[in-house]
């Protein structure tokens, strides 16, 4: 939840508040407001705070001045402002944007220095008192971004009085809105409760004003730190915390061999992500080699089956034709600045081999996959892939002979080669800073998803995320930028096996416990006396007795909601997205599509589904059990 901190007036004062990093910075341009900003100029501020004009039933061309003058980011409506008077704005900034792109082209750069930015966010004011009728809602749809909702008074806005926030409940909307009205420093177990609401699915912002003055426009400074803490304390915390835990669950439990690897990644591997170089060669190769950003195709077949709409992120359209290589990407490049010349890796389904084997012969870096010796007889057309690519493909013959097993001989061997050697891990699993790491580097899907579907829904923020869960890795990828956006549902997808009680499953979410697995603290399935279940799946990339660390705390904390979906449910899921769209989807990603059949959605909900890889492998599969 975003927070908005409105009426500034005063040059260090403002200095102040922006130092806090709010979202967003309001300035008043309404000259009966006793906060009327009439200073000449903003200063400068970070470059993450939004600065936001407020108007009043103000001529379009005043509106437009003040934007160019103080380069504001969004405008909020405070008046009675028309669903024409939206549109119009909306458009002529977008006019003059476009101007501004061709004008780059030229040595015209007139209208660059007076619409610097490409988008303009336009906020659309409601107060409310008692009741309120939504249907007012319905023509401003289309023409702004959010809506505001404040207490209706003599005023527009800063009157210091809350409404009934029950009220929201019937909101109608999936449009995000910002609340205010009369919001304190007291207010923060009122907005805890709110969060546990119908109506806060949708609620963007906080926004605040009055109640954080010494006088009007002159706001108190530790008042406002402390709220924005205790708002953020407030949030549950999904993100990785500096020892390595995603609440209760993750942590560093290695090998005393290990410690000096583990040490020098956990070390290093943020101050080598934020290099400019690495930067930007990571997105150089992103880009040109792996084919990146990946679409975000509407599903017209599927969503009318299903009576909603939903979304198909191809990660499945990558070069190698899965998510992970978005991963052995980042990690390749990390290993080379790191001195390491050899590269392990583990590999279930198999995709996650071949792009690292392909990043190897990319880097010209010796390269052995660990794999499961049923994994390869189920996944031959990629073990040859891996083969081909020079990487030199070694079964695991122990325990279940799957993807556990080639996790435990690549850790084996690690130790045996603890100098010269990296492990890039597949999925979002193993000792911190693996969970984290991973997830950072595959978080360009979601960062892909925010502007992809802003451009075809006009909003950022879907209804709904779903991806499939072994490890977890384009899970993590697919959450990452939704992690803390409490109005996106989350939806997990785990692989039931033959049943979720019959003896033959993966579903870590109901069958597991809290134990320790290849060097982290998470759900396992376990005996009563910690000894690991053997998992079962069709699907060799879900085939994993646990999950990792981030999705354990989705898991525990609730943010996220688990589904497990059967052999059966799973393969039909995927035939029937062959029949439908024309394309085969991996097994794995056939369980995230089977959910469709499970759960009801709504007509108006956005779905976002990852695909998180092509099927190209599991052809013999689909063969074999449809006798095709």
């Amino acid at each position: 939840m975003k927070l908005k901190v409105c009426g500034m007036k005063y040059q260090d004062n403002m200095n102040q508040v922006a130092a806090l990093q709010p979202d967003y910075l309001g300035f008043i341009f309404y000259e009966k407001s006793i906060r009327n900003f009439d200073t000449e100029c903003i200063p400068e501020l970070p470059k993450v705070i939004k600065k936001t004009g407020v108007f009043v039933d103000a001529e379009l061309n005043f509106v437009l001045e003040k934007v160019s003058k103080h380069n504001l980011q969004a405008v909020q409506l405070h008046g009675n402002e028309s669903p024409e008077y939206c549109l119009k704005l909306k458009r002529h900034y977008e006019e003059l944007s476009d101007v501004v792109i061709s004008s780059k082209k030229t040595d015209c750069h007139d209208f660059e220095k007076k619409y610097p930015n490409d988008k303009l966010e336009i906020i659309k004011v409601f107060s409310i008192k008692d009741k309120f009728n939504f249907d007012v809602l319905k023509p401003y749809e289309s023409v702004c971004d959010y809506y505001l909702f404040d207490t209706k008074g003599k005023l527009p806005g800063g009157n210091g009085y809350t409404f009934d926030w029950n009220v929201l409940n019937n909101y109608p909307s999936t449009k995000p809105f910002f609340l205010s009205g009369g919001i304190g420093i007291n207010q923060i177990d009122d907005i805890k409760a709110f969060q546990k609401s119908k109506a806060s699915k949708y609620c963007y912002a906080i926004d605040v004003n009055s109640k954080f003055e010494i006088e009007p426009g002159l706001k108190k400074i530790e008042d406002l730190k402390e709220f924005k803490n205790k708002l953020s304390n407030n949030i549950m915390n999904y993100n990785v915390n500096k020892k390595g835990y995603y609440g209760e669950f993750g942590g560093a439990f290695i090998p005393e061999m290990l410690y000096p690897n583990v040490e020098e990644l956990r070390q290093n591997y943020l101050k080598v992500m934020a290099e400019p170089d690495f930067k930007k060669e990571f997105d150089q190769l992103l880009k040109d080699y792996v084919g990146r950003p990946s679409p975000l195709y509407f599903a017209k077949r599927l969503s009318e089956k299903y009576n909603t709409k939903i979304y198909l992120k191809r990660e499945d359209l990558n070069h190698t034709g899965a998510h992970k290589i978005n991963n052995t990407i980042g990690q390749i490049l990390m290993a080379k600045r790191l001195g390491k010349t050899r590269i392990i890796a583990e590999t279930g389904a198999g995709q996650h081999g071949v792009a690292t084997a392909t990043v190897c012969a990319l880097m010209g870096l010796e390269c052995i996959v660990y794999m499961g010796e049923i994994d390869i007889a189920r996944q031959a057309p990629n073990v040859a892939r891996m083969k081909m690519l020079g990487a030199k493909v070694v079964p695991a013959l122990s325990g279940s002979r799957t993807l556990k097993d080639a996790t435990n001989e690549a850790i084996r061997d690690w130790i045996n080669n603890p100098v010269n050697t990296h492990y890039i891990i597949g999925s979002a699993i193993g000792p911190h800073p693996y969970p984290d790491m991973v997830t950072k580097f595959q978080s360009v899907i979601s960062e892909e998803i925010k502007w992809q579907l802003k451009e075809q829904e006009g909003r950022e923020n879907p209804d709904y995320v779903v991806a499939c869960i072994g490890g977890g890795s384009n899970a993590a990828g697919t959450y990452y930028h939704y992690l803390h956006e409490e109005n996106v549902g989350i939806i997990a997808v785990e692989a039931a096996g033959l049943g979720v009680d019959s003896g033959e499953s993966a579903a870590t979410s109901v069958l597991g416990k809290e134990g320790i697995i290849h060097g982290c603290k998470t759900l396992l399935m376990q005996t009563d006396d910690g000894q690991i279940t053997e998992p079962y799946s069709i699907s060799a990339g879900l085939d994993y007795p646990g999950v990792g660390p981030m999705h354990a705390h989705l898991c525990k904390t609730g943010r996220a909601e688990f589904m497990a979906i059967t052999d059966d449910d799973a393969m039909k899921a995927g035939l029937k997205l062959c029949e439908l769209e024309g394309i085969i989807p991996a097994i794995e990603s056939s369980h995230a599509l089977a959910i469709f059949e499970q759960r009801t959605f709504n007509p108006d909900d956005v779905i976002v589904v990852s695909l998180s890889g092509r099927g190209d492998k599991d052809l013999q599969n689909y063969i074999d059990y449809f006798k095709i």
